[in-house]
């Protein structure tokens, strides 16, 4: 499927961290992957969480600003996960930030669906196309996760959010380019909540949290609340703090909580 794949060297990875660096047609060109695969012997098609990162970051941001793969080994070894990998893709290196949104002859979006699993699949022997998917992410990452785990419900088995910008417009408060930029030939492409409702009987089960100091509080409360009166059902949650790595290296116990739920 690929052309190339070069993979990090297990005798200089640390933290059970491992990357990838893949070149693909989707992005004209070369993406990097962070993965995390819990060091226990015998694992086989074991659950794959794709978390996104926010503008401005890369494969690398929620490793080494938030230490997930610490939290989700952790979390494993008190048996309050189930193991699981985690996926952590660039979103393509575009601009301030690419939405995970096809554009300007990019395809971000087929990056995260298409080519990160399979990637993973070839990559990691604990992986295979059996296993489970679950995606999340925080900020422009969680309007990724909740637009793509809507969009393609058949391929994720549950959705988690933080801090995320839930319309397209909202990118504009963190990138410099023009939001023409990111137009989608659909006006309901860019939104959260129309592409919930014109999938309401397909949807995976969702979950988004947002910090009440935060500057999107607002935009979450109103797709909660619209979510509530189209009777979909979700999960929503508000916790003291900001747009910050703080709140997210906390809360993203609850996304992976939210996954475990769902695990066999």
């Amino acid at each position: 499927m690929f052309r190339t794949i070069e993979k990090s060297n297990p005798a200089f990875e640390s933290n059970h961290l491992s990357f990838i660096t893949v070149k693909t047609k989707n992005l004209k060109g070369r993406g990097d992957i962070c993965i995390f695969v819990p060091p226990v012997e015998g694992l086989k098609d074991i659950p794959l969480v794709i978390l996104l990162h926010g503008v401005y970051g890369s494969a690398w941001a929620w490793s080494q600003k938030a230490g997930v793969h610490l939290t989700a080994w952790d979390m494993i070894q008190k048996k309050e996960l189930e193991p699981m990998a985690i996926a952590m893709p660039s979103d393509g290196l575009w601009g301030d930030g690419s939405g995970y949104l096809p554009h300007n002859n990019f395809d971000f979006e087929k990056w995260i669906v298409e080519d990160v699993p399979r990637v993973v699949v070839e990559s990691v022997g604990a992986i295979s196309e059996k296993s489970d998917l679950y995606i999340s992410g925080l900020s422009m990452g969680g309007f990724g996760a909740l637009r793509l785990g809507i969009k393609y419900s058949d391929k994720f088995k549950a959705v988690s959010a933080h801090s995320s910008i839930t319309e397209l417009e909202q990118m504009s408060l963190f990138v410099e380019e023009s939001l023409n930029e990111y137009k989608q030939i659909s006006k309901q492409e860019e939104s959260v909540l129309e592409l919930a409702l014109d999938r309401k009987e397909y949807l995976p089960p969702l979950r988004f949290d947002c910090g009440t100091e935060d500057l999107l509080i607002e935009h979450n409360r109103f797709l909660h609340q619209q979510l509530n009166k189209a009777q979909i059902a979700h999960e929503y949650e508000e916790f003291e703090g900001g747009h910050e790595w703080d709140y997210w290296q906390k809360h993203i116990k609850d996304s992976l909580r939210f996954f475990n739920k769902f695990i066999k």
